[in-house]
């Protein structure tokens, strides 16, 4: 009898780290949780914004408290592991074209802050498949196979 096994994420709470949240302090800056599985970059001192098409993606927001600190929003991050997303092609045409696994990703069409993810966070095949820093790959393309635009995917960062 054949058996299907693939990877798939594994949270490592151990590795959760409080940040601050959002481009910056006040009402029209604060996150909430349904920005909960977008990806992140860093903009300033201890403080994560949501990433634009093509950026490197450096976390994934885990949650997001409803006080804020400071005039910031406050939540967790992850930067490690495995973690489900979505594929959304190429990184010079979002929307088109196939992710394979071992390919590098950054940040694909993003979903404004705000607005809740109706799948996971999109990816796309970076155009530089050259190793740096904040790197993340493909490790599998789960049960689909396929890593066609809308599959979702597992990413690791390397």
């Amino acid at each position: 009898m054949a058996a299907n096994h693939f990877i798939v994420p594994q949270l490592p709470i151990e590795e959760v780290v409080a940040v601050r949240l959002g481009a910056g302090t006040g009402s029209a800056n604060n996150m909430s949780d349904v920005d909960s599985g977008k990806a992140v970059k860093l903009v300033g001192e201890s403080r994560f914004d949501l990433c634009a098409a093509g950026d490197k993606i450096e976390g994934f927001i885990v949650a997001v408290e409803n006080a804020t600190s400071g005039g910031y929003s406050v939540g967790g991050k992850v930067d490690e592991g495995n973690t489900y997303v979505t594929a959304d092609g190429l990184q010079a045409t979002p929307g088109t074209g196939a992710i394979a696994v071992g390919d590098y990703v950054v940040a694909g069409t993003v979903t404004a802050k705000g607005t809740a993810l109706t799948a996971y966070a999109k990816v796309c095949k970076a155009t530089s498949q050259t190793y740096g820093a904040f790197t993340w790959r493909v490790v599998s393309l789960g049960q689909v196979g396929t890593g066609a635009v809308g599959t979702t995917i597992v990413i690791k960062r390397i």
